[in-house]
């Protein structure tokens, strides 16, 4: 069973006019789930509490977040110390929406993906695929910055494990920008795997991701970031899940996963420089049903990122369609670049994999 948690006002999640995220792409969100999957079950979260907030944030933070944001959407200015809590790209502009409540939904979102996987876990017996909007994985618990003013996927986390009393929560990110948030919340923890597919931070925004950075205290180890150079393509990822992802997982044994990640991997996007194509997220999506079925576990997905709103309706599909065994034909927006049609960072690939393995010895290898 697939369910899909949805709330129209997730287009408030908008900074206005000239930045990258707009709420038009929960839109066409929307419009890929009535074309292509209208046998979905569609839940309506709750926006969350400050309480369920402070889970993972500061209340300082959410003091300021909610009256800042609640101001900007108004059209007033709020006399606020703003680059205390958040970076100049969350800075809204003309035209934004009510950024902060619709984080809130997003945050709920999640919140309510796991009340629905494990009530159907526990009611039907069965592993449910739950699909949320979301992904807001550079906040942090008193710092807003890339776009995201509450991780949601960090929530989960913490969700799972404090409320749910979950001990082994796996998170695989695989958005093309280190998921440095969250992985600041879980750095110390033995209970969350969380594996960090992503565009080589020398490259990309936030600069975090190395493959050194693998957590600390009881928590070393337990972060594994795997850093693809530039216009690394379909192939790289193959070998990345096959040499490395797929082997720790089965070590450690996750009972549910948490897979964040849209479009921006994708050769096309306008803010990153990978190179997978539309088949390339299709797989992502396959393999993640693969270690669902052959674990037995629920997987929640969350979808939100990607900066070329052509390419992303189809890469989204891919995903979904590859999470929930759906087999149509899988089409390119634009056209491959030749550059392309064998990967160009193959070869980097392979040493990364060896220099993690490395790392990684006599802990998962």
């Amino acid at each position: 069973m697939t369910f899909l948690i949805f709330h129209p006002d997730f287009k408030e999640y908008d900074f206005g006019e000239g930045h990258p995220f707009r709420g038009e792409r929960v839109e066409i969100f929307k419009k890929i789930i009535n074309e292509k999957f209208p046998d979905f079950e569609i839940l309506k979260p709750d926006p969350v509490s400050d309480e369920d907030l402070l889970l993972i944030c500061e209340k300082d933070y959410i003091d300021f977040t909610k009256n800042y944001f609640s101001a900007k959407a108004k059209g007033k200015n709020f006399n606020g110390r703003f680059f205390k809590y958040h970076s100049a790209d969350n800075l809204p502009s003309f035209g934004c929406g009510e950024i902060e409540k619709a984080g809130r939904l997003i945050v709920g979102g999640i919140k309510l993906a796991i009340e629905k996987a494990l009530d159907y876990l526990t009611f039907a017996k069965k592993v449910p695929v739950v699909i949320t909007f979301g992904g807001l994985h550079h906040a942090k618990p008193s710092f807003g910055e890339g776009f995201c003013i509450y991780n949601d996927v960090a929530f989960g986390g913490k969700y799972l494990l404090e409320k749910k009393k979950f001990e082994r929560v796996l998170i695989l990110d695989t958005d093309a920008h280190a998921g440095n948030g969250t992985c600041e919340y879980f750095w110390k923890e033995k209970r969350v795997l969380f594996v960090d597919l992503h565009q080589n931070p020398k490259t990309l925004y936030p600069g975090t991701g190395f493959v050194k950075e693998i957590g600390e205290e009881e928590g070393k180890g337990f972060t594994i970031n795997i850093p693809l150079s530039p216009l690394a393509s379909d192939s790289s990822y193959e070998l990345v899940f096959e040499e490395i992802v797929l082997p720790v997982i089965e070590k450690f044994k996750p009972q549910i996963i948490l897979r964040n990640g849209g479009s921006d991997p994708h050769f096309a996007d306008e803010l990153t420089n990978l190179g997978l194509t539309i088949k390339g997220f299709y797989f992502i999506g396959k393999k993640i049903k693969e270690i669902k079925e052959k674990l037995n576990i629920p997987a929640i997905d969350i979808l939100g990122s990607g900066y070329n709103l052509k390419v992303l309706p189809y890469a989204w599909s891919a995903l979904i369609e590859g999470l929930v065994g759906k087999e149509s034909e899988i089409k390119e927006p634009v056209p491959l670049p030749s550059y392309l049609k064998k990967d160009p960072a193959f070869s980097e690939t392979k040493k990364l994999v060896k220099k993690i393995k490395n790392i990684f010895k006599g802990i998962w290898f």
